[in-house]
């Protein structure tokens, strides 16, 4: 069966109104099975407006049952930290070196961990890292004192989210060979740490639309009554 034609069959039998989230999980997991474990992604559309600073939701977190792959990263610390980064899961680490290497266009690594230390030298990265989304930042926690720690968080799937310009936050939250429980657990999780950052400058509804799917479904709509608000 084409993509195309699965997606279409999909859509038909998807529901035309929200659900539990353990009833959305369930029809995601009845959609036709393909060749790969398709990832499962959680999209939420805030009444944010992301033209104001002090409504910005950005960050990072450690889902409770993981995200079932693990991602690629680099650490820009003290030589002296170097080994024991590489040791923590990180695939390259180190000062002026990395900087030049990153510099010269290796962008290979999902993440980038920084120490303050280091930030005077990582900043002049901004315009190769930036375009990437992958510059350090403190918002996400890719810039900290406590580089090892990061580094085995990051490398074990620690999840980085920031809203677009249209107020959406998306992130992914497992895959779809996880039981119904985990993922459950991981959707609750992220939304209700979303929600915990409602900026004191939103007013009216804060969460307006929470919507799952994988890699080769149509988004299924999850009822916040109840759920979150």
């Amino acid at each position: 069966m084409n993509k195309s034609r699965r997606y279409r069959e999909a859509a038909e039998k998807a529901p035309k109104q929200p659900l539990s989230v353990k009833d959305a999980v369930e029809v995601l997991k009845g959609f036709s099975a393909t060749k790969f474990d398709q990832s499962v992604d959680v999209v939420m559309h805030l009444g944010i407006d992301p033209r104001q600073s002090d409504q910005l939701i950005r960050g990072s977190l450690s889902l409770p049952n993981g995200i079932g792959k693990t991602k690629k990263v680099i650490a820009f610390c003290e030589d002296t930290e170097a080994e024991e980064a590489k040791s923590a899961g990180a695939v390259d680490a180190g000062g002026d070196e990395l900087v030049e290497k990153v510099s010269g266009g290796w962008l290979d690594f999902d993440v980038a961990i920084a120490s303050p230390k280091l930030m005077s030298k990582v900043g002049k990265l901004g315009r190769v890292l930036g375009p990437q989304g992958k510059m350090p930042s403190p918002k996400n926690g890719t810039v900290t004192p406590d580089v090892i720690t990061a580094v085995k968080e990051f490398s074990a799937g620690k999840v980085e989210f920031r809203n677009d310009s249209g107020g959406n936050v998306h992130a992914l939250v497992g895959k779809l060979s996880f039981n119904e429980k985990k993922l459950v657990e991981n959707i609750k999780y992220f939304i209700d740490q979303i929600d915990k950052m409602k900026p004191e400058s939103v007013k009216g509804t804060y969460i307006k639309k929470v919507c799952i799917s994988s890699t080769m479904s149509p988004g299924v709509e999850i009822e916040l009554k109840g759920e979150e608000k």
